[in-house]
C-alpha cells in the first residue's frame, strides 16, 4: 500500500482521511492500513424501530422553545435516493446546525457570538414511503475556526442518515448556492469536484411559502455515480 493510498476514501467523491488544509485531518487521519473487523447479527439487523428509541420527529426546530428563534425562517426538503435514484424511506435523519450568529449550543464553542435562547440547533425528521423528507428551521450563520489565519466556515447544516440498524450511519453536510465561503473552506475543498456541488442545496421557489419562509431543495443519494459525498464520524465541524 502507496502512503497517499492510506487517506484514499473508495469513491472518488468522499473526502479523503488525510486533507493537508483541513488541518485536524493530520491529527486524526489513520497512519497504518485498516483493519476488517467483521460486524455482528446485532449491528446489521438492530434495532429495526428508531422511533422506539429516538421518540417522534422533531421536524420544527423553530417551535421547540416558548420564543421565535431570530434569523431567516427556511424549510428543507427533499429525497432519500438509492443508487437507482429509488426512494428509501423510513430513514431517520438527524439534524445540527449553529444558529444565524454562528453559534452552537456546545460548550467546547467559544465564539463571541450570542446564544439563541429560543433555537436548539437540533432535530429529526423521517422518510416517509416515497423517501421524501422536510423540516423547518432557520438559515445558520458563518462562523469563525481556527484551523488558519482568517478562516470562516460556510453557512451549513449537518445530516446524519441511519438506515434499518446500527451498522448503516452516514453522515454528511450541505451547503447554502451563492455562498462566497464555500470556495476557501478546506472541508468543502476536501471533497474534489464536481463533486462537491454534490453538497449544495438549490433555492426552490416551489418549497417557498409566501410571507413565511424561503425553500431550499437537497436530495441525498447512498450510492452510484451521483453519491452525496459523506464524512466519517470524526468530523468536528
Amino acid at each position: 500500500m502507496k502512503m497517499d493510498d492510506r487517506f484514499a476514501a473508495d469513491d472518488a467523491g468522499a473526502p479523503p482521511s488525510r486533507h493537508v488544509d483541513y488541518r485536524s485531518t493530520l491529527l486524526r487521519a489513520p497512519d497504518q492500513p485498516p483493519i476488517d473487523i467483521p460486524q455482528t447479527i446485532t449491528e446489521l439487523t438492530g434495532p429495526g424501530d428508531w422511533g422506539r428509541l429516538m421518540g417522534g420527529a422533531l421536524a420544527d426546530l423553530t417551535t421547540q422553545h416558548k420564543g421565535t428563534p431570530i434569523g431567516q425562517r427556511i424549510l428543507v426538503s427533499g429525497q432519500v435516493l438509492d443508487e437507482d435514484r429509488r426512494p428509501v424511506p423510513n430513514t431517520v435523519i438527524e439534524i445540527w446546525q449553529a444558529n444565524a450568529a454562528g453559534r452552537y449550543i456546545h460548550y467546547n464553542d467559544r465564539w463571541d457570538a450570542p446564544i439563541d435562547p429560543n433555537f436548539t440547533g437540533a432535530g429529526r425528521v423521517v422518510t416517509d414511503e416515497a423517501g421524501r423528507y422536510s423540516f423547518t428551521t432557520i438559515r445558520p450563520g458563518a462562523y469563525p475556526w481556527g484551523n488558519h489565519h482568517n478562516a470562516w466556515r460556510p453557512a451549513h447544516i449537518h445530516l446524519s442518515l441511519f438506515g434499518p440498524a446500527f451498522a448503516t450511519r452516514l453522515v454528511t453536510q450541505f451547503y447554502f448556492p451563492d455562498d462566497p465561503l464555500i470556495e476557501i473552506d478546506p472541508i468543502a475543498n476536501a471533497v474534489p469536484m464536481p463533486y462537491r456541488q454534490r453538497l449544495v442545496a438549490r433555492f426552490d421557489i416551489g418549497s417557498t411559502i409566501a410571507n413565511w419562509a424561503l425553500g431550499y431543495r437537497f436530495d441525498l443519494v447512498l450510492k452510484g455515480r451521483e453519491q452525496t459525498p459523506f464524512e466519517d464520524d470524526a468530523h468536528d465541524h
